[in-house]
């Protein structure tokens, strides 16, 4: 436990050092690029050394806390690696370490290579932010790291502040954090006042002691305020508007990490300082989760912005998280403690993968981004030939992204869909009905899901470049490669190696249920998944690896056989009679999404303009504008008038701002008075 806490504090040190030695390089321009890389290797550093800590953390299985005397009333500087932090504390050092090599090449590059130093320092703040809250003990010190890393990642966000849009994405998250944050400060101070201390350790259970109406009130204000920065549906709209505009690195620590603090804040609500939820709030959580899923990728399907794209499955995968949940709160609610496990199992694995593959995607994305100067896919194409290691890299992130075997999306997307079929031989009445419902779209989100991967693997990497800029792209640096190689490794092997790594959440659901379950999911021999009655469902994707492989060795036999000796014969494409094939001719992301989008036309409301320009006739056009644009319904439905209500509301108060200072005297009177007689009749 002694290494465990050195560990900890060396880590946290490291990323305290690099964020000072940054700002203070800011100020030295010459130093400002030099300085660059050694923060990000710090930045590394720090990520292994918050990886030691939080493998000791889950070995040792139990509470490793410490404190710091604040010497300030109602703060304590308190922090502890309990399994459920120590996990949160393994995910961002996994990615903090992948990010921090990228970085070395990238802070040479756009928006964030004019100002290095200063990036670098903002980002050892963030990722020391992190590190606190999911460590932190105390309610109070819970929300000062919580501000922290809002704050930081405010500012790595307007990277690129010239621009309008970075400023709208900005300006959109800050207002967002700062309502989470103050449900946040609400629910947390209901179940502090109800354990009669701030620390975590003394509300553990804490909400089954309160009376339903307050209990269900500080669970819900949680679950809001940890769902905007989940960026659950419809507190979304600042994901998909913030981290296009930030900087590649920082969108893929904000996608696969910083996301997840509102993932993590739900978990230990939910499972730590509530004990049996009423079922109510279970099926909150699973409707909200598959609302989200489907949602988020059928707006993905939409887009043709690529790191747009990418948000909105941000938004998908936190629902499919979200289901892991809400079934483990239903099962927890009917006592089926071995299902509850199975449910969270699935959703922390889900939590895990998901940064993992989308931090890759958004790296792939970054990378792109660095060599064509544009987000439009529609401006990409063939860049296969140009960058054979990024188009390797990003394919792998949308195998796993899509949920298809062998790599670790799978895996957690099957033990859900495993929870979700167990629940409805486990339930009763309503509930019953639930499950498979959910299961039933948690299988259309992942088959959209990979339609959507095709559609964005093959815009941007195959078939001829659309641009100029396509044309001229080349591969990154080593670094960026090297940071992306790192996260697709680890997608293969959390794929193919599951069952080793399940007893990692062991711990976990030995806290929150009082049981283990990664025994009854691996089969004796250690290779095969399976899940317990009622389902029954085995899988094994080592031995879909070695069937794939074993297959491909077939066509590449019978062509060293007889295929080689055959006389090679080039001819041109098909190009429908024309002239020969240009990038006019190619497939576009816009038609390829069409039929999904006239399939669902109520949801996205598409409205289409042409516009044609003639000289002579009508039938011999010289060109042909056309604009296609699908309704923004929760901006337009309920944030635009949300902005308008408050808008008319603060002008109605501009008659209390009269000028007098009579009338200001009058004010500080009257609040006097309502004061006393409050304090009297308390």
């Amino acid at each position: 436990m002694l290494l465990t806490h050195q560990l900890y504090a060396a880590g946290l040190l490291v990323f305290a050092l690099g964020a000072i030695t940054g700002a203070a390089c800011h100020f030295w321009a010459r130093t400002a690029s030099r300085i660059s890389t050694f923060l990000c290797g710090a930045a590394l550093v720090g990520a292994l050394l918050e990886a030691g800590a939080s493998i000791g953390g889950l070995l040792h299985s139990s509470d490793v806390a410490w404190a710091i005397p604040s010497g300030i009333p109602y703060i304590a500087y308190s922090v502890r690696l309990d399994p459920l932090s120590s996990f949160f504390l393994l995910a961002l050092s996994l990615l903090a370490g992948a990010v921090a090599v990228y970085s070395v090449g990238y802070l040479k590059h756009g928006p964030a290579g004019k100002n290095p130093a200063l990036s670098g320092s903002l980002l050892h703040a963030m990722l020391a932010g992190l590190t606190l809250v999911f460590t932190a003990s105390d309610v109070v010190f819970f929300l000062i790291a919580w501000e922290i890393m809002v704050v930081t990642s405010y500012f790595l966000v307007v990277t690129n502040h010239e621009a309008a849009e970075t400023r709208r994405g900005g300006l959109l998250y800050i207002l967002m954090s700062r309502a989470g944050t103050g449900m946040l400060f609400v629910g947390l101070l209901l179940l502090a006042r109800a354990a009669g201390s701030t620390d975590f350790r003394a509300m553990h259970g804490i909400g089954d002691k309160l009376p339903a109406a307050t209990g269900g009130l500080a669970f819900l204000l949680l679950f809001l305020g940890f769902g905007v920065k989940a960026g659950i549906i419809p507190l979304h709209i600042w994901l998909p508007a913030a981290h296009p505009v930030a900087p590649s690195n920082i969108s893929a620590l904000m996608s696969g990490i910083v996301i997840k603090t509102g993932i993590y804040g739900l978990a230990r609500v939910s499972f730590d300082f509530y004990g049996a939820l009423p079922a109510w709030a279970g099926m909150l959580v699973l409707s909200i989760g598959v609302i989200s899923a489907l949602l988020g990728v059928l707006y993905a399907l939409m887009e043709h912005d690529l790191k747009r794209l990418l948000a909105y499955h941000s938004i998908e995968n936190i629902g499919i998280i979200l289901m892991g949940f809400g079934g483990a709160l239903l099962f927890r609610s009917f006592g089926h403690p071995v299902l509850a496990a199975i449910a969270l199992t699935a959703g922390l694995f889900h939590t895990l993968n998901h940064g993992l593959f989308k931090c890759l995607l958004f790296l792939g994305a970054g990378s792109v981004l660095h060599a064509t100067h544009t987000q439009n896919m529609e401006e990409m194409g063939g860049l296969i030939r140009r960058m054979p290691a990024t188009a390797l890299y990003f394919l792998i992130g949308a195998i796993a992204i899509s949920g298809l075997p062998p790599l670790n999306g799978f895996v957690s997307e099957w033990l859900t869909y495993q929870a979700m079929l167990a629940g409805f031989g486990a339930t009763t009445e309503l509930t019953r009905a639930a499950f498979p419902i959910a299961g039933a779209l948690l299988a259309l989100t992942a088959a959209l899901a990979a339609a959507c991967f095709v559609k964005a693997f093959g815009i941007t990497f195959l078939a001829l470049p659309r641009s100029s800029q396509a044309e001229a792209a080349q591969e990154v640096d080593l670094s960026m490669r090297a940071g992306m190689a790192s996260l697709a490794l680890a997608c293969v092997l959390l794929g193919l190696g599951a069952t080793w790594f399940l007893p990692v959440f062991d711990p976990i659901t030995q806290q929150a249920f009082g049981t283990g379950v990664s025994a009854s999911l691996v089969s004796g021999n250690g290779f095969l998944l399976m899940a317990g009655a009622p389902v029954r469902g085995t899988v094994s994707t080592l031995l879909l690896a070695c069937m794939l492989v074993a297959l491909s060795v077939v066509p590449l036999f019978l062509w060293r056989m007889w295929g080689r000796r055959e006389k090679r014969v080039t001819g041109p494409a098909w190009d429908c009679g024309q002239p020969g094939l240009t990038a006019d001719n190619e497939y576009t992301a816009t038609a390829f999404s069409k039929p999904l989008r006239m399939i669902f036309a109520a949801l996205f409301r598409p409205r289409r303009e042409i516009q044609a320009e003639f000289e002579v006739s009508p039938y011999y056009p010289t060109s042909i504008h056309f604009e296609s644009e699908i309704q923004p319904a929760f901006e337009r439905h309920f944030y635009d008038p949300l902005l308008q209500g408050i808008l008319r509301m603060a002008r109605s108060m501009k008659m209390v701002q009269a000028g007098s200072l009579h009338a200001y005297l009058a004010y500080i009177f009257i609040t006097l008075i309502l004061l006393l007689v409050f304090a009297v009749r308390g």
